[in-house]
């Protein structure tokens, strides 16, 4: 996994805008980089609109915000409008970034085991090195968590 004052892995992924965004073109502002598990379900749903919810004050600290999982577009879009996410979402489907910041793990389920991302948050500061990380993210509290040391540490 990335560690603190490491340059964060340039890449560049299909945006659910309908374009490439690439991590570099955000240089001059922090990003909130959060790697997903999957569309839809009940603590990525959460996690997204928690984000949703304070996205204004992630923006008045100079604060972007970008989900990451390994869904396509599509689904990618259906997300975005069933639950009105004013943020964008990337599509790693081969999961290449995913493993280049080191969230895709060996996962345990029901006594089933598979490959998928460990949910995890990763703060970028304007220069483009990683600032925080947060692994295996507990949803609860986790995006006020995020707003309250960016707020301490770039405010």
């Amino acid at each position: 996994m990335m560690e603190v004052k490491q340059w964060a892995p340039d890449f560049t992924l299909p945006g659910s805008n309908g374009k490439d965004v690439t991590l570099s073109d955000f240089k001059g502002k922090n990003v909130v980089l959060y790697f997903y598990p999957k569309d839809m379900t009940p603590g990525c749903t959460t996690e997204a609109c928690d984000f949703r919810d304070d996205y204004a004050s992630f923006q008045a600290l100079n604060t972007v915000v970008i989900g990451i999982s390994p869904d396509p577009i599509t689904q990618h879009q259906k997300f975005i409008a069933k639950h009105d996410l004013n943020f964008i979402l990337l599509a790693d489907e081969s999961h290449e970034v995913a493993e280049k910041y080191g969230v895709w793990k060996l996962k345990k389920n029901y006594g089933k085991e598979y490959m998928g991302i460990e949910r995890s948050t990763f703060l970028i500061d304007q220069e483009g090195r990683i600032a925080k990380v947060y692994p295996k993210v507990k949803v609860k509290g986790h995006v006020q968590e995020v707003l309250a040391f960016i707020k301490e540490n770039f405010d």
